[in-house]
């Protein structure tokens, strides 16, 4: 019997070979887990009663590209936020971003482009998700390192025209995941003007801009909106889970010009699965309120404060702008972890398990990402154990 190809040269998912890694060796003292982007703090109040007073509608077939209300809302938020006008119908609700970003790479991505196979640009380190999407559609995946000598931001208009001129699709993630730095609104722009120079599309993961340090990172269908550019150029991916800590909720929306997401919307008809509507009633009242994202905003913060505290004097440090992770050198990310669970029991992600080798470099091989998302309390406990283990 047969099997695709096409996923052949994926390795393996970066938390079962953590698992491999590290789970035959003994912790060296308490687990403290920081691995996982899973938000940790208290979800919003106001989930169970209105759980609770739409529960009858879970025997309804849900709307498929999210009710009214909560395009509409999603709508003003949009307005509020980056004061871009994007009517409902440029909207539509997703089951987590990571549903989207897969999705409408199936959904936009063309069979060829410029008469030759097409180019899906990936930013190295990256989510993963964006190498499945680009491998289910055909296209050749691109990954462009983010080190700290391109400001851990992918440099895309460094690339040969010949690559640019066969690019369908520039994925990109501010505030990056794992690096936790912020596209500038320079860079969008600069990356605006390269997608219609030689005719891409941007997929902006945009599901950290509510957890920043400094100022609110610009977001690229804002930048669209201000400079002129054709908002088909841009599709944007936002979510709940970090924002409003709902990562079991599974919602997310995303946002571009008319025709890409009427044909994101024709691809979920077919093959998608839309939001419960008490998931969407819950996701309405989330995106109206802006007191729980102040005070969950303030509560990381603290702990970006606890993390300057800890590594103050370890000169390699950097506080990231946005997002919860912190992006730490090493010598090796994989030596680094296993010594780490071994003589603490703090478990962290070797950097390698998020980025790929290419020439015979791994952007992420000298980093561990490490999870800002528990209690004050045991983020300090996790913290100073990894300085004295690691940086001592």
């Amino acid at each position: 019997m047969a099997f695709p190809e096409r996923f052949s040269n994926l390795p393996e998912y970066a938390f079962p070979r953590l698992r491999t890694l590290l789970d035959s060796h003994a912790p060296g003292g308490e687990p403290i887990a920081m691995t996982i982007g899973e938000p940790r703090h208290a979800m919003p109040d106001f989930v169970g009663p209105i759980l609770a007073k739409h529960l009858a509608e879970f025997g309804k077939y849900p709307a498929n590209d999210g009710t009214p209300e909560l395009l509409s809302t999603i709508s003003a938020w949009l307005k509020n936020r980056y004061r871009a006008d994007v009517a409902p119908e440029r909207i539509m609700a997703l089951n987590g971003t990571r549903e989207g970003l897969f999705n409408a790479a199936v959904a936009l991505c063309p069979e060829t482009k410029n008469g030759a196979k097409p180019v899906v640009l990936i930013p190295n380190p990256f989510y993963q998700v964006y190498a499945v999407a680009t491998a289910t559609v055909g296209a050749e995946a691109v990954f462009v390192p983010s080190t700290e000598s391109t400001g851990f931001l992918p440099d895309y208009a460094g690339l040969p025209a010949e690559v640019l001129d066969r690019t369908a699709i520039a994925y990109l993630c501010s505030p990056a995941n794992p690096q936790g730095a912020v596209a500038s609104r320079e860079y969008l722009k600069t990356l605006l003007a390269l997608a219609e120079k030689h005719d891409f599309r941007i997929f902006a993961d945009e599901c950290y801009s509510e957890l920043w340090r400094t100022e609110p990172p610009p977001g690229a269908l804002e930048v669209a909106n201000d400079e002129g550019f054709d908002p088909e150029r841009v599709v944007i991916f936002h979510s709940l889970s970090k924002r409003s800590n709902l990562p079991g909720l599974r919602s997310g929306f995303c946002a571009g010009g008319a025709e890409c997401i009427r044909r994101i919307r024709q691809l979920r008809a077919y093959a998608g699965a839309p939001l419960p509507l008490p998931i969407q009633r819950v996701s309405e009242a989330a995106w109206a309120d802006e007191t729980h994202v102040i005070e969950n905003r303030a509560l990381y913060a603290e702990k970006y404060a606890i993390a300057e505290e800890i590594f103050q004097g370890v000169n390699s440090f950097r506080l990231p702008e946005g997002g919860f992770f912190l992006w730490l050198p090493v010598e090796d990310g994989e030596e680094a972890a296993l010594k780490l669970w071994r003589e603490t029991g703090v478990r962290v992600l070797p950097g390698a398990y998020l980025s790929r080798e290419v020439e015979g470099f791994n952007p992420g091989k000298g980093y561990i990402r490490v999870a800002l998302v528990a209690p004050k309390e045991e983020t300090r406990r996790g913290l100073i154990k990894l300085r004295d283990c690691l940086y001592a």
